[in-house]
């Protein structure tokens, strides 16, 4: 046999045993703990070549674990965007986020609106905070709405000025003011009419018009309260689910009386909304 071989035989012995050396946690940590501490005295008998001690120095060398990595990798992301690098093992983790970067452009956002701001925007104008809201279809209701009380309204009014006229006139025993013969054709006299029943009959209609004006005014400032409520619950309420999954589940069920210990029969009644 050579000599060659003889040799090759104790080193690859050497070779092995250093492997299980390093495998094993505690001298590994021994090792790594002191870093001024010599290498591992290689087994005696064995001859101590200077390929075998530069084998042995690199295997003793210690490689970044998991964790170390996990740990650079985190400090890389933490560090400032932009020039922010960190060497985890033998690879590069490198994050650059450039000036003015949104990463949120170009994606779909829910609208939230904010009841507070609807609210407020319904009280300077009715039908502000519904678009607001974005329900653009109760703007045509509410304009509607306005534009009908305020045209009874000023109806109301025109007639009860002529009738509340009318009845002054025909109180004051003044020929000369004679308005309530305005409600008549031309072809009647005073003489045709009766007072005492026209009296009652002005008086009457003048009420009616007063009460009508003003329930007219008192429902455009209801509607007015209607549409600032409108506008705060439907702003917060806007994220509500109203999903058509709604399910009722009634089964079957035993209970136990804590007093008595007695078994009754009943049922269970779940509503999923």
């Amino acid at each position: 046999m050579k000599e060659s071989d003889r040799i090759s035989l104790p080193m690859r012995l050497a070779m092995a045993f250093l492997c299980l050396l390093v495998a094993a946690p505690e001298p590994l940590q021994a090792v790594l703990s002191s870093g001024t501490q010599d290498p591992l005295p290689m087994p005696t008998g064995i001859p101590q070549t200077a390929d075998t001690i530069a084998d042995a120095e690199l295997l003793l060398k210690v490689k970044p674990t998991a964790e170390a990595d996990s740990a650079l990798a985190a400090q890389a992301l933490l560090t400032a965007p932009g020039d922010s690098a960190a060497m985890a093992g033998d690879s590069a983790l490198v994050v650059v986020t450039a000036p003015g970067y949104d990463p949120t452009r170009g994606m779909r956002r829910d609208f939230n609106p904010n009841p507070s701001r609807a609210v407020w925007l319904s009280a300077l104008c009715p039908g502000l905070g519904q678009v607001y809201n974005r329900r653009y279809w109760k703007l045509p209701i509410i304009i509607g709405g306005f534009m009908g009380l305020g045209y009874a309204t000023s109806w109301n009014n025109r007639q009860l000025k002529d009738y509340t006229q009318a009845y002054r006139d025909i109180m004051d025993n003044d020929p000369a003011t004679n308005s309530y013969m305005n409600f008549f054709p031309p072809t009647t006299t005073e003489d045709d009419l009766d007072k005492a029943w026209l009296q009652n009959r002005l008086r009457s209609r003048k009420d009616f018009y007063r009460r009508n004006r003003d329930l007219c005014i008192i429902c455009m400032a209801g509607l007015y309260l209607l549409c600032m409520l409108d506008a705060y619950v439907d702003a917060s309420l806007s994220h509500f689910d109203i999903s058509p999954d709604l399910s009722m589940d009634l089964q079957p069920a035993m209970f136990l009386d804590p007093v008595d210990r007695r078994v009754s029969l009943g049922l269970n009644w779940a509503v999923v909304f």
